[in-house]
């Protein structure tokens, strides 16, 4: 058993959980963020087995750490107050099973689940590029557009529980086809592959989005218009989040954040599009997320201490 203390302060230490849709990442973190030890394991065949694995890491780790909650990240709809994931994911099995009772009752800690794109915003949030921010944006671009909304520094999922699902945002309009686009659909970074594939002819199975942008850098004609597109509608939607919540500033997250001068390429395309409004004075803040892949461990955390209304230190 080992005593954990910062400043003279006794730390408290949390299982968390980021569940994927072929492993599940953990680290055992302590409310100041900081990551003690971490692991992956395989995504078990059924549901009994799965609920068995996470509850014996918690046993495994239990009285070395001290643990005093689990907390998780989750794909999917997830009711945070309820427990349970209202929609199928990757997992199917999880669908409308009420995390918290089932890992209280294997484990006896307390538990709280919320959606990963969330956590991933509570995380920069709490320690990442938002820290210093009460309201904020987070954009997940990659196969789609996911997102959310961060509102004192706390969720916020609107009537229907949809806050933050940008992707369904319109964006541009096919009048040949009079058919209305969004976001997901022509502006994430699979639908820029997809693009350039199309008119390259090329096998969109071995075609990805850091191919595309190979492409652009390498000055194919092709992948310029198309990424060119790609800036345009993140332009459009940022510019649409900016004037409708008025955020201090918007995150972007997903592998294409990672790309060096993105953040530039984005910003410069919000300003031209501005320069064509007379009555846009608001230029959106945009930075790129700090903590990647550890944004939904520390943001399954961050959740858990606001819903327990425990006391929340940044390091």
């Amino acid at each position: 058993m080992i005593s954990f203390t910062y400043g003279g302060i006794k730390m408290a230490n949390y299982m968390v959980y980021d569940i994927g849709g072929s492993a599940v990442k953990w680290s055992v973190i302590t409310d100041l963020g900081q990551i003690l030890i971490s692991g992956k394991i395989g995504i078990s065949k059924t549901l009994e087995e799965f609920f068995e694995e996470l509850a014996s890491l918690v046993e495994t780790y239990k009285e070395q750490f001290l643990l005093e909650g689990i907390a998780i990240s989750a794909p999917g709809a997830v009711d945070s107050v309820e427990g349970s994931i209202k929609s199928k994911s990757a997992i199917p099995y999880i669908y409308g099973i009420n995390f918290k009772e089932v890992l209280q009752e294997k484990t006896g800690l307390k538990v709280e689940i919320e959606n990963d794109a969330n956590c991933a915003a509570l995380g920069e949030c709490w320690l990442g590029a938002a820290k210093d921010n009460d309201d904020s944006a987070f954009i997940v671009c990659g196969t789609g557009i996911g997102g959310a909304i961060v509102k004192n520094k706390r969720i916020h999922t609107g009537a229907h529980m949809h806050g933050g699902e940008f992707g369904y945002c319109i964006v541009d309009c096919d009048v040949d086809k009079n058919k209305l686009l969004v976001w997901s659909d022509v502006g994430s970074t699979f639908a820029l592959a997809k693009a350039i594939a199309k008119r390259k002819g090329l096998d969109i199975n071995n075609f990805d989005g850091r191919k595309a942008f190979e492409l652009y850098d390498s000055g194919d004609e092709i992948a310029i218009e198309e990424v060119n597109k790609f800036f345009t509608y993140m332009a459009i939607g940022i510019i649409n989040i900016q004037y409708t919540y008025d955020p201090e500033t918007v995150i972007l997250g997903g592998a294409v954040s990672e790309r060096k001068g993105i953040i530039d390429d984005i910003t410069n395309k919000v300003k031209e599009i501005l320069d064509t409004n007379e009555y846009a004075t608001v230029i959106p803040v945009i930075r790129k997320c700090i903590y990647g892949n550890d944004a939904n461990k520390l943001g399954a955390l961050y959740n858990f201490l606001q819903k327990q209304e425990l006391p929340i230190e940044i390091k």
